[in-house]
């Protein structure tokens, strides 16, 4: 591979991976690198100057600057594009072989080939995920196990769509150096996939769709809309070719769904409802302002709360108002071949919040397993029928105030023991895998990611420093959360037995207790995550 002028890589090129980082493809980065990284950087500080505002007392409210373009009812996003226009069921998960095989044979209309939260961002599942995206488009991803299980693709007209999840705007990517400084998560992984696969989308009469998390103001929506101008540019692609879907999973964006569309108005392909990284943001945004944002544990908060509602009303209305798809949230349970009343109860649960919904008007949701994509399917097709959407349903009679999206108290349920335990279980449990290179993990008939961890510790960060007793014991106190970091850490070694890796559980046990009991709060655990691994 030659040399491209300022630009160094810093990991170890793997069998390929010079098929990924080829010259041209380093020199796409590094151009929006160079362009756009002090913009990243500014709306990173932006982000740390409203946290000191609402730590200080300020409430999230709807932007009285842009009033405009929420009252201005002519504007539309984009037409729907090729492949994307029938979303009734996405299955989400991360991009290595075996994944990409199974996602795309699901039945599902979409998958969302995750290099964020259901993936470790580990140099080898960063490339190799582009590695394998590639090999899916050309059709040479089949393989066999050394156990001789084949995994082959069916016919293209079979096969879901793919739409990219970047990283966010937080992660750099530490093993792409330009002029000496670390690149954009986000930036890479969208460039490599554009770079790699946007033409081979196109010969399929598709095109290179996204998935952007972790916003949280339009105008990080709008360095993002910038950035596909000029990599399309650069590229030679029509202006436009690029759809987006933008995760709703913060809520700060919560109260700037419409000024997002309208900044990606002619790259956006609608909003996620991103439920359990948006109770993370919840925690993480209030987490000093006292009780008024004290969350019950986390299996209390369910989607029928009062304040869940108004945001996922809220987006629908939204969506279908500027002519955009609103998509569900994920359902996370996992159905059990081996265990029939596992498997009903899981099914029974997914069909429940599907119903749910289909009829509030959403267009699609998401699966996190294939067993799931049947089941998703038949609720949207009771309500969608032939139809591809129900853009056409407006919801005019949602009418959501700030004071709704904030009603964090109206949510039912306590802190329990069991609930503080249930935390460092799931968490520490998580936390082994990611390090160990897996970020999609199934525990406890839930399919996991890094949203899990960052709730779990979020919330016991919130509980220890704003004095709360548990409704069956003591006060949480850093002694307490210690003390049960010890015996879950022991009831998961005797559980796992011979496959327990104590030097993976020791190193997550001191990442989870830095995060959830240190006096100064990490904004996400991904970040001393990310430097711990190589």
């Amino acid at each position: 591979m030659g040399a491209t002028p300022g630009v160094e890589i810093t990991g170890p090129m793997h069998d390929r991976f010079d098929q990924i980082l080829t010259d041209d493809a380093l020199a796409l980065i590094a151009d929006l690198h160079r362009r756009f990284e002090g913009r990243r950087q500014e709306l990173l500080a932006a982000r740390a100057r409203r946290q000191r505002e609402i730590a200080a007392g300020a409430d999230l409210d709807f932007l009285p600057e842009t009033r405009h373009i929420r009252e201005d009812p002519s504007w539309r996003v984009a037409p729907p594009a090729p492949g994307i226009t029938d979303r009734r069921v996405e299955i989400t998960g991360p991009t290595d072989r075996k994944m990409t095989v199974n996602a795309l044979n699901s039945g599902a209309k979409v998958w969302l080939a995750d290099f964020e939260d259901a993936n470790t961002p580990l140099w080898e599942n960063m490339i190799g995920g582009q590695l394998n995206l590639r090999d899916a488009l050309d059709r040479t991803i089949d393989f066999t196990t050394p156990e001789g299980k084949t995994y082959a693709l069916k016919d293209d007209s079979e096969l879901a769509t793919v739409v990219v999840r970047p990283r966010g705007w937080h992660l750099d990517e530490k093993h792409i150096l330009v002029d000496g400084q670390r690149t954009s998560g986000a930036v890479v992984d969208f460039a490599l996939y554009l770079f790699h696969c946007a033409q081979r989308q196109l010969d399929k009469g598709k095109g290179p769709y996204y998935y952007l998390p972790k916003m949280e103001s339009h105008l990080e929506a709008r360095l993002w809309n910038d950035i596909f101008v000029a990599a399309q540019e650069r590229l030679g692609i029509p202006r436009g070719t690029i759809r987006a879907t933008v995760l709703i999973e913060t809520i700060p964006a919560a109260f700037e769904m419409e000024e997002i569309l309208y900044e990606l108005r002619e790259h956006s392909a609608g909003l996620n409802a991103g439920r359990w990284d948006y109770l993370f943001s919840i925690i993480k945004v209030h987490r000093t302002r006292g009780r008024r944002f004290l969350l019950p544990e986390r299996n209390a908060v369910t989607m029928t709360a009062p304040f869940m509602r108004a945001y996922t009303e809220l987006l629908v209305s939204t969506c279908h108002r500027r002519g955009a798809f609103a998509i569900g949230g994920m359902a996370a349970f996992i159905p059990s071949r081996r265990d029939p009343e596992v498997n009903e109860r899981a099914l029974a649960k997914v069909r429940d919040d599907k119903a749910r919904e289909s009829g509030d008007g959403f267009d699609g949701s998401w699966v996190a397993h294939p067993d799931l994509v049947p089941v998703c399917r038949e609720v949207f097709d009771g309500v969608l029928g032939d139809r591809p959407n129900q853009l056409d349903r407006q919801r005019d009679d949602v009418a959501v105030k700030a004071g709704d999206l904030l009603a964090v108290d109206s949510a039912e349920g306590g802190v329990t023991e069991a609930g503080l335990r249930g935390n460092i279980n799931v968490a520490l449990q998580y936390l082994a895998a990611w390090l160990g290179g897996n970020g999609a993990v199934a525990i406890h008939n839930l399919m996991e990611d890094a949203a899990t961890a960052e709730i779990s510790r979020s919330q016991i960060w919130q509980w220890l420093h704003n004095g709360v007793t548990l409704d069956d014991g003591p006060q949480v106190t850093r002694d307490l959360v210690t003390r049960l970091i010890d015996e879950e850490l022991a009831a998961i070694r005797e559980q796992s037995g011979a496959a327990f890796d104590a030097g993976l559980y020791e190193r997550a046990m001191e990442l989870f207790t830095e995060v959830a009991l240190a006096d100064d709060y990490v904004e996400f655990l991904t970040l001393p995550a990310y430097e711990r691994m190589p």
